[in-house]
């Protein structure tokens, strides 16, 4: 029983035709994945962005906000964007900036912009 059982190791039943179809498989699938990649390569990618909302907090309440607005939108960043503000009343007399910008987020974060205010030191 063992002698029929190594005759059947033998055979080959897929023959060499199989390998020779692989090889040209695998060409033709390694050409389409290059093709793709080069397709890939020449698309711009996508840019994100985030939309933020700060409130820039005043020294005391004799601090002028007209030039702490200024002092801020004075911050110009590759990727940064200033929009719209407003005073908002915190409480006796006090009001806070709001003010909000676009960014693109590889370039510019939260924590650079939270430096960049936080060295008017006079005014916020």
């Amino acid at each position: 029983a063992a002698e029929e059982e190594d005759d059947d190791d033998d055979i080959d039943l897929f023959g060499s035709d199989a390998e020779e179809e692989d090889q040209e498989a695998a060409k033709v699938r390694e050409e389409r994945l290059r093709q793709y990649a080069e397709k890939k390569a020449k698309k711009p990618g996508i840019v994100a962005k985030s939309s933020i909302l700060l409130d820039v907090k005043p020294w005391d309440d004799e601090t002028d906000m007209v030039k702490l607005e200024e002092c801020v939108r004075s911050i110009h960043m590759d990727g940064l964007l200033w929009g719209a503000s407003k005073l908002v009343p915190v409480g006796y007399g006090i009001k806070k900036l709001q003010i909000q910008c676009v960014v693109e987020d590889e370039k510019v974060g939260t924590d650079i912009l939270e430096e960049e205010i936080t060295k008017f030191e006079d005014y916020v």
